[in-house]
Order: C-alpha cells, then structure tokens, then sequence
C-alpha cells in the first residue's frame, strides 16, 4: 500500500504545499482516483470554510452573515471546480509528474468505462431487429 500523508501534511496539501518525495505517488492517485473531482472539493473546503465561519462573526443581522457566508461557499465552489481539471493536473506536475500524466490517466479510465457504457448500448439496443 502507498504512503498516505499525515493530517498535518494533508492540510499542507490541501492549501497548496507541496509534500515529501516519498509521497509523490499518492498525489498522483489522488488527482486520478475515481474520486478525484470530490477530493477537490474536500481540498478546496478547507480554504473556503475557515473564511466562510468568518462571515458569521462580523457584525450585522444574522441573515446578511449567513448570506455572505453562503455566497462565498457558492462563489468559491463554482470558480474551483471550474478548473478543477487543471488544478489537479497541475498539483500533479508539482510534485515530479510529467505534465499531462493525470489527465492521461483520467482519460484512459473514462474511455474504457465509457467503451463499456456503449457496449452494453449496442447489446441491447442495436440487436434487436427492427
């Protein structure tokens, strides 16, 4: 099994430090995991949801806190997953992988599973006589 990062070392991560060489392959299965695009999400929460909880301490009517609060968990999640692609390829490249690798991993599992999705299609529906 891989090395995995402390939780220390993961919060590094996920705030954007890079890690130990010795942990440069679990970086790569992490941005090419079946999961990878939630993983963003987790990594990308722990920057959005301290300053989220920060909005409900400023001053001012608790629906304009919780309002302000939401809208930066909107605003943040929309703009990181809209790069979450090559945010995570570039994550990959920081620590020693070629550029491209992740997306090339990615790419592979998605063309097997979709070559899958096609020929159950195909089965079911293009041989049946018409």
């Amino acid at each position: 099994m891989a090395a995995r990062p402390n939780p220390l070392q993961w919060l590094w991560y996920a705030v954007g430090g890079r890690l130990p060489e010795h942990l440069h392959p679990w970086v790569l299965a992490d941005v090419t995991s079946r999961a990878w695009v939630w993983r963003h999400t987790a990594r990308m929460g722990v920057l959005v949801l301290p300053l989220a909880s920060v909005c409900l301490l400023v001053p001012g009517p608790i629906g304009l806190r919780l309002a302000m609060a939401l809208l930066l968990l909107i605003v943040g999640t929309y703009f990181s997953l809209s790069y979450v692609e090559e945010s995570c390829d570039m994550r990959a490249v920081r620590h020693g992988h070629a550029p491209g690798t992740a997306k090339a991993i990615r790419d592979a599992r998605k063309e097997h599973t979709e070559a899958a999705i096609r020929a159950r299609y195909d089965a079911h529906y293009r041989s049946q006589d018409r």
